[in-house]
């Protein structure tokens, strides 16, 4: 069923970089802006996280996604990959770079918090945000090992799950598997040809000059 393997995969990794952006653009804004107590501390730990190699967290994870009746879901590719760290360390290292004086003179003419965040900070972070889509989106499709360990039916699989089970030990259906890999690979030069402009302003600059 390579229609449903697409399907499923354009539906978990659409969720999974919509819900990175969201959480790692609040983080990010919270430690950056609001200055927490134990802000930089907490984005420490979250840098730490990141030198763990995410295979250790498979088995804990299938415990606490069978706890709560989500594995054979979407939803257990979707959630755990919301939590990553590369996020928040990538937004946050791309908002210390931006001028404080436009969020203050939005605020003194009676701008909450909340819209100081959606409309002054988001549109300014607009390439490092298009930057971490096209990485959470390319990473979510590439994805083998957690589809591969946490779902259970064949119609729940991904496309790169599905790819594999054109092979085997004995045979080789190069056809589909030709095809199938060609039609993994277009949304991914779609994406990086949609945003390639966002993704170059993020890598050349760091964000608005005072």
């Amino acid at each position: 069923p390579i229609g449903i393997w697409f399907l499923n995969s354009v539906f978990i990794a659409i969720g999974t970089t919509f819900l990175v952006i969201t959480l790692a653009s609040l983080t990010a804004f919270a430690i950056t802006r609001l200055k927490v107590r134990g802000g930089n501390f907490l984005l420490g730990m979250i840098v730490a996280t990141m030198m763990i190699p995410a295979q250790l967290f498979l088995i804990p994870l299938y415990v606490i996604l069978s706890r709560l009746h989500l594995l054979d879901t979407p939803y257990a590719m979707i959630l755990p990959a919301s939590a990553g760290g590369f996020g928040v360390f990538m937004l946050s290292s791309f908002m210390r770079g931006l001028p404080t004086a436009i969020e203050e003179a939005a605020l003194l003419d009676g701008c909450s918090i909340m819209q100081m965040f959606w409309k002054i900070t988001l549109p300014l972070c607009g390439p490092s945000i298009a930057t971490l889509a096209v990485f959470t989106f390319i990473a979510s499709w590439n994805d083998y090992i957690t589809p591969l360990t946490f779902m259970e039916s064949v119609t729940n699989y991904t496309l790169p799950v599905g790819i594999a089970l054109f092979q085997s030990s004995y045979s080789t259906q190069y056809g589909l598997t030709i095809a199938t890999s060609l039609i993994a690979t277009a949304p991914l030069i779609i994406a990086f040809l949609v945003f390639q402009r966002q993704i170059i302003e993020s890598m050349t600059s760091s964000g608005l000059k005072e």
